[in-house]
C-alpha cells in the first residue's frame, strides 16, 4: 500500500534555491512555488496563534526511568496551553488513550503519527504566510541535530503537520531546526552560526549560501548572526536558548552570570552583538537580559545530569499567556516572571515545573510548535 510518506518522496522537485514539494492533496502548488519569489514570510511568534502543537513522543529507549515523568510534563504543558487556545497532540497509535489521559481533551485534538521523540519545535518545521490568506510550512529536513539521534519518524513530522494544517508544503534545501530560528515578522532574523553553519547539517555550504536560503524561505531581509557554541549540547547552540524577540525591536537575551559556565563568555559576546545591531529597517534594538537560575531543585532530574537545561529564555508565548519554566530559585524565578510581565503586559505569565523536560536538554519552547492565525 502506498503511504503518504511515499507520496511525499515521489513528488519532491527542486526549483531554484529551495526544493518545493507539491503534494497534490488539496494543497496549493502555486502558493508553494511562491516561496521562491519571496511571497512567503514567517510571522512574529508573539502574534495571534491558531493553535499550538506538542509531541507525546517520549520513549524508554531515550528517557529510561524518566519516561513517565516526561509524559506527565508534556501533558502539563498541553493542558496549560488548552486553557488559552487550541492544541494538537501528536502521538503514536498505541498511546492514543494514554496521551488523552495525560494531556486532557478540552480544546485539544489528537493526531496519530509515528514519533521518535518530543522536540516538536525542531521536527515540525516553520509556518509561513503570504499576507493574502495563504498558509505554508517550510520543512528544514530534520536530521537528528546532525545525526546525533535516530530520527526516521521525526524527519516526516513537518510534512505530516502541513497536511494536518492544510498548509502548502515547502521543502528547503537546508537542514536545520525551528529552534534555531528567531524572527520579528518584519524581515529581521536572529540565528546562531553554530547550528546553521555546521558540516553536520549543511556540509559544503558557505555562510552566504545558508543565509540566502534562510532569507528566501522565511521572507527575511536581514539576519543577525550570533556565534553560538558547537558540541556542548545536542542542538549545537540553538538561538531559542540565547535570544528572543518580545516584539519587533525588543530582544530578550540570555546572560549567564556563573563564571564557571561555558555559557558565561558566549552570552556576553552575544549581548555585545545584539546591543550594537540594527534590524532590517536600520533601527537599534532594545535589549533586556534574562539570567538563568544559579540554583535549582535537587531531584532525580537535576542531580549528576550535565544535560539539565535551566533557562527561562526558552519560554513560549501563546494567546493571552506566556509559559515560562520555574526552577525553584525564588529570586531568579521572580526576576524572570517580572521581566516577562513587563514585556508582555496583556498576557498572564504562567510558570511551570518542567524539570523532566529540562533533564533532556530542552525547555517549553523546544517541545512546542505553533500555527499562526490568518
Amino acid at each position: 500500500m502506498s503511504t503518504r510518506r511515499d507520496f511525499i518522496k515521489q513528488f519532491s522537485v527542486v526549483a531554484g534555491l529551495g526544493a518545493v514539494t507539491s503534494l497534490g492533496l488539496g494543497l496549493n502548488a502555486a502558493r508553494a512555488r511562491a516561496a521562491l519569489d519571496g511571497s512567503w514570510y514567517m510571522p512574529d511568534e508573539n502574534g495571534p496563534q491558531a493553535r499550538a502543537f506538542v509531541a507525546f513522543g517520549a520513549q524508554s529507549a531515550i528517557y529510561q526511568d524518566f519516561t513517565g515523568d516526561v509524559q506527565n510534563c508534556i501533558g502539563l504543558i498541553a493542558r496549560t496551553i488548552a486553557r488559552y487556545q487550541p492544541v494538537t497532540v501528536l502521538c503514536r497509535a498505541n498511546q492514543l488513550s494514554l496521551a488523552q489521559r495525560k494531556c486532557g481533551t478540552h480544546n485539544t485534538r489528537f493526531k496519530v503519527v509515528p514519533l521518535d521523540d518530543i522536540w516538536m519545535r525542531d521536527t515540525g518545521g516553520c509556518f509561513v504566510v503570504d499576507g493574502q490568506g495563504g498558509l505554508g510550512l517550510v520543512d528544514f529536513n530534520f536530521n537528528g541535530w546532525g545525526n546525533k539521534q535516530r530520527h526516521a519518524n521525526d524527519a516526516y513530522v513537518a510534512s505530516e503537520l502541513s497536511y494536518e494544517a492544510g498548509a502548502s508544503y515547502i521543502r528547503s534545501q537546508l537542514t536545520g531546526e525551528d529552534g534555531g530560528i528567531e524572527v520579528d515578522g518584519r524581515g529581521t532574523g536572529i540565528m546562531t552560526e553554530s547550528s546553521w553553519i555546521n558540516a553536520n547539517r549543511n556540509p559544503g555550504m558557505s555562510k552566504g549560501e545558508v543565509e540566502a536560503e534562510l532569507k528566501a524561505m522565511l521572507g527575511l531581509r536581514k539576519i543577525i548572526w550570533l556565534p553560538g557554541i558547537k558540541g556542548k549540547d545536542i542542538t549545537d547552540g540553538h538561538v531559542d536558548f540565547y535570544a528572543r524577540f518580545a516584539e519587533p525591536g525588543v530582544v530578550v537575551a540570555q546572560l549567564d552570570n556563573d563564571p564557571s559556565s561555558y555559557e558565561y563568555p558566549i552570552t556576553r559576546r552575544h549581548l555585545e552583538i545584539l546591543r550594537s545591531a540594527t534590524d532590517a529597517d536600520g533601527n537599534k534594538l532594545q535589549v533586556h537580559t534574562l539570567p538563568p537560575p544559579r540554583k535549582w531543585r535537587r531531584n532525580k532530574f537535576t542531580q549528576n545530569n550535565p544535560s539539565f537545561a535551566p533557562g527561562y529564555i526558552n519560554y513560549f508565548p501563546i494567546n493571552g499567556a506566556v509559559l515560562v519554566p520555574q526552577f525553584g530559585d525564588a529570586a531568579a524565578d521572580a526576576y524572570a516572571r517580572d521581566l516577562l510581565a513587563r514585556l508582555y503586559p496583556q498576557r498572564e505569565i504562567v510558570q511551570l515545573n518542567i524539570d523532566a523536560v529540562a533533564a533532556g536538554g530542552g525547555g517549553i519552547h523546544c517541545v512546542t510548535g505553533h500555527q499562526p492565525a490568518l
